[in-house]
């Protein structure tokens, strides 16, 4: 056995995030770790990790008590963490970062350069990772970086390896690679914790199973001896049978309507519409244009031709000013950069588009005001948080999505725009985002929505427009198949795997 852990406690403050971890790891497995945003899962490996230090249980590691006082006592030992946002130097290449901070130097304590990347060109061959070690980090993909810091892992000798949302921002050809290196470290008799909240993925990679819910250890058995079904529920606590089903209305007016909108070479002459009450999905092969699509309609990116009407009449949006001003709302695909401000508020972050509702002769901040329009989203949403005052970054995923959407609310959008609303939220919430979006569309709003999971848009969408190209290359109504989304989308034309590249999403 590689690691124990029991009853491992951690707090915040006023706040238990754990009460009762216990999970253990062998040699030669991937463990799945599952749960809820909030289960407590990354503050469990992050106190494996060395990021932080339990209140409570204790921690074995081979066999004998440990504590790890930092990621470093943590990576000597033999622990590694590829977390899901990148923590390495763009601007150096790829041998660069795999020997940080280990470099080779020569006599007078100049860097080895040639020992360096003859040392990362000779691992990256031994494990046939698709990367060059004089690529620089920067022009990888995101899957790209996950390589080159399971290569640092492996460099510096880790028995461990912990997979922190590994395939959130990746393309299906991406995830099988991901998935092919999992199964090689797995060979090669590392121990691999694996979290993810794609059940589409599990037994595809995994071995056994442990799942967490309000910071306590719930489950823990081989994966083949639990069905999904009972994962789910083990999850949230109560039992699926369906994790959703809209029931479609009939459409109003139509307040969107997009014509042969261009920018090369991202897009080439698209056209489409959405009506009040609908839910129009946006599928495609990654590059296929959908986010380019979503900004060019929300005046981030200029359009070299084509027109955006809103509600029968032409509009202008150079700029997302203008959009806003027009009814117009941007739920973008990665929230905590570019949807909300992590180091404010909830309250500030809800009010941000629309300051004139919370101020006095335009100029100061009506505090009392701004608590009183925060409260009635909060509850409006069902936002999980100790009050208006607590800062957006220490939500969950999905709360900090319902946070998002709660300013276009709060402005008084009619035309929504969601780009990857469910990315990296757990089973749960994602439940919660989709009734926020159905509430959304009853209420008259019209929404177009991006998703890479084919599941989750037959859920959820009215219709479905396909994407291949940058160009619409289909419709299909919301109960077709995934099949038939894919013979549109052309599942061969996936593009370049990991390597040296500017990805388009």
């Amino acid at each position: 056995m590689l690691l124990e852990l029991r009853g491992i406690q951690k707090r915040f403050g006023g706040v238990t995030a754990l009460k009762d971890g216990n999970l253990t790891v062998d040699a030669g497995e991937v463990h799945l770790l599952l749960g809820e945003n909030g289960a407590g899962k990354s503050t469990l490996m992050k106190i494996v990790a060395g990021l932080y230090r339990p209140d409570g249980g204790e921690m074995l590691w081979k066999g004998a008590k440990a504590s790890f006082t930092s990621p470093a006592a943590a990576s000597a030992a033999g622990i590694a963490m590829v977390h899901q946002e990148s923590l390495l130097a763009p601007h150096l290449t790829v041998a660069e970062n795999i020997f940080l901070g280990r470099e080779e130097r020569l006599p007078l304590g100049w860097v080895n350069r040639r020992w360096i990347q003859t040392a990362a060109k000779l691992l990256i061959e031994a494990h046939h990772f698709p990367l060059q070690a004089d690529w620089r980090v920067e022009r990888l993909s995101p899957a790209g970086k996950q390589l080159v810091e399971i290569c640092r892992a492996i460099q510096h000798g880790s028995s461990l390896l912990i997979f922190d949302e590994p395939t959130s921002s990746l393309s299906e050809a991406e995830t099988k690679e991901v998935f092919r290196i999992v199964r090689a470290l797995r060979n090669r008799n590392m121990g691999v914790i694996y979290i993810t909240h794609r059940l589409e993925e599990l037994r595809a990679v995994g071995d056994r199973v442990t799942i967490l819910r309000d910071g306590e250890t719930v489950h823990t058995s081989a994966l083949k001896e639990i069905p999904t079904e009972k994962i789910i529920q083990h999850m949230v606590g109560r039992p699926i049978g369906s994790l959703y089903s809209r029931q479609p209305q009939t459409p109003g007016e139509e307040l969107l309507r997009v014509e042969g909108v261009t920018r090369k070479p991202l897009l080439n002459n698209v056209s489409l519409s959405v009506r009040a009450g609908e839910i129009v999905g946006l599928a495609g092969l990654v590059g296929a244009g959908r986010t380019e699509l979503c900004r060019a309609i929300f005046g981030l990116d200029a359009l070299d031709s084509g027109s955006v009407h809103l509600a029968g009449k032409a509009v202008r949006v150079s700029s997302p000013r203008e959009a806003v001003s027009n009814g117009l709302a941007l739920i973008p695909e990665d929230r905590q950069k570019t949807g909300l401000a992590t180091a404010l508020p909830i309250g500030h972050n809800l009010t941000a588009a629309d300051l004139a509702k919370v101020s006095r002769m335009g100029f100061f901040l009506d505090h009392a005001a701004e608590k009183q329009l925060a409260g009635e989203y909060i509850q409006r949403l069902r936002i999980r948080c100790d009050s208006h005052r607590q800062l957006a970054g220490r939500l969950s995923g999905g709360n900090q999505q319902k946070v998002v959407i709660a300013k276009w609310l709060v402005r008084g959008a009619r035309v929504f725009l969601f780009d990857e609303p469910t990315r990296g939220i757990d089973v749960g919430a994602k439940v919660e985002v989709y009734e926020v979006m159905d509430e959304l569309a009853r209420s008259g709003a019209a929404i177009l929505m991006v998703s890479s999971e084919l599941p989750e848009l037959l859920q959820v969408a009215d219709r479905i427009l396909v994407m291949r190209r940058g160009t619409l290359t289909g419709e299909l109504p919301g109960r077709t198949t995934q099949e038939e989304i894919m013979r549109l989308a052309t599942l061969h034309d996936g593009g370049t795997l990991i390597g040296e590249q500017v990805r388009e999403q």
